[in-house]
Formats: C-alpha cells, structure tokens, sequence
C-alpha cells in the first residue's frame, strides 16, 4: 500500500475524524472561557481588589534598562490563566459525569433472554397449565 494511500485510510477513519472535531470545538470553548474570565469574571475581581486591573498584577525583578525591557512576573495574567484551567476542567467534569451517568443507565438495563430460553420457558409454562406438576 502506497503511502499517501495508508494515511489516507489512516485519516479517514471515524475516531481520527470525531477527534478532529473535539479539537475544532474545544478550541473554541476556549476561547469562549477566555473571553469570559478575562471580560466577565476578572473585571468584578480586580473592582473587589480596590480598582486593580488583574491582568497588570505582576512584580519587577529587574527594572527596565536603557535597551533591555523590564523582568516581571506576570502573576495576574497567570491567575487568570488558573481561573481559565478551572472553567474548562469543571465543565470537562459535567460532561464525562453525564457519559457516565448515561452509560450506567444502560448497563442497568436489564438484557432479554435469548429466543431459545423464552420459547423453552412457553413450553414449560404449557405443559404445566395441561397438569404435568413433574416440570
């Protein structure tokens, strides 16, 4: 099999294409929780911190020279990135405990006997009803 030919087959293969679309959609959603931890949720944050915009929090370890640029932490956009972490993680959660949830619903389903084991169990039940009390 010629290569193009394999990874042809390779990437046309369901999983590869239903992870391609998780991809698409989670990068998405993450930006859909960027934009509401930093436009939403850290507004609120920095009012509640005296008026501090939370992405500017940082501490200077080196002052700015006259050509090198400033050594900071960054610690405010770091805490936002965590607010970010948490969003996503707990909405992953909802949606793997509702899998589960919907996966045990179906394992509790109880099975139908096979064909056979009903047909034998209508047969028993006949020739006792006919007065056979041996079955």
């Amino acid at each position: 099999m010629g290569f193009v030919k394999e990874f042809k087959t390779f990437a046309m293969r369901g999983n590869v294409m239903d992870m391609a679309v998780g991809i698409v959609i989670g990068g998405a959603f993450g930006k859909i929780v960027t934009s509401l931890v930093n436009d939403i949720i850290m507004p609120p944050v920095g009012m509640l911190l005296g008026g501090v915009d939370v992405s500017s929090l940082a501490v200077t370890l080196k002052p700015a020279a006259e050509n090198a640029p400033a050594v900071a932490l960054k610690y405010g956009i770091f805490l936002s990135t965590i607010v970010d972490f948490l969003i996503v993680a707990f909405a992953i959660f909802l949606v793997i405990k509702g899998l589960n949830a919907m996966k045990r619903k179906q394992e509790e389903a109880p099975a139908a006997p096979p064909v056979q084991e009903t047909l034998l169990r209508d047969i028993r039940d006949i020739l006792r009803s006919k007065g056979d009390k041996a079955l």
